[in-house]
């Protein structure tokens, strides 16, 4: 099923008269179960691409098809809707409230949805299992590793059951060895059925992926599909 699709999709930025064209012509599909690097230089419109495709932000002109329907006409509490049901998010700064703890910190999306309390508990020891920290559930994040607290970063993205997960940069605060392991995770969440969407200026990163969008300038220079894709297994790049 075709989850995202968009067309001739634009945005401009306007500061005191001076009009910026972050993203032009942007013509593009994600089918449900993709793994897709969006890859380019800083300032290139890459991270302004995944905040209209989150629902972050509107495009200028354009349209974006969502599950099919056509969102331009959407209200903000629409497309919040979007966002807490259907998208996950994961940044490069993790954001995560540091005096609370992994449970609470994973918890927090379906306290916002109203989730029932022993329900939402149930939900997010699963997911701080599956990411490898039940032993760490009742530590403060301020007390984790970079590659734990983006791991953390994960789980709350996945605690919802969404769609599609979003991820900005997420190994641009790693080194190199907790940035592989948050890869291996994200490519082992794919190979589970989830859609992923990275946005990265590293082409190491994006080789982790099945298919890359290269932005140049703000318009898609490249839509390939990586005939190498590299595997990362517990010691790093296998191929």
């Amino acid at each position: 099923m075709e989850l995202i699709r968009t067309e001739n999709l634009a945005k401009v930025y306007e500061d005191d008269g001076i009009k910026t064209e972050a993203l032009r012509n942007i013509n593009l599909s994600i089918k449900e179960g993709e793994f897709v690097a969006v890859i380019g230089p800083s300032g290139s419109g890459k991270s302004t691409l995944m905040q209209i495709l989150g629902c972050l932000d509107r495009p200028t002109s354009g349209k974006y098809f969502f599950e099919e329907k056509e969102i331009h006409s959407y209200t903000d509490d629409e497309l919040a809707h979007i966002r807490n049901y259907k998208v996950g998010f994961v940044f490069q700064s993790f954001n995560l409230l540091p005096r609370l703890s992994v449970l609470e910190n994973v918890v927090m999306p379906l306290i916002y949805r109203g989730t029932p309390d022993k329900e939402r508990e149930k939900k997010a020891k699963e997911v701080i299992e599956l990411i490898g920290l039940s032993d760490r559930i009742d530590y403060q994040t301020s007390q984790l590793s970079g590659g734990q607290k983006q791991r953390v970063a994960i789980a709350r993205a996945l605690v919802t059951d969404p769609k599609i997960i979003f991820a900005d940069e997420p190994t641009g605060n790693l080194d190199s060895k907790s940035g592989e392991v948050v890869l291996r995770f994200i490519q082992e969440l794919n190979h589970q059925g989830h859609t992923i969407v990275i946005v990265t200026h590293e082409s190491y990163v994006a080789q982790a992926a099945k298919r890359m969008l290269h932005i140049v300038d703000g318009e898609i220079d490249k839509d390939e599909t990586v005939a190498n894709q590299k595997i990362i297994s517990k010691e790093g790049f296998s191929k």
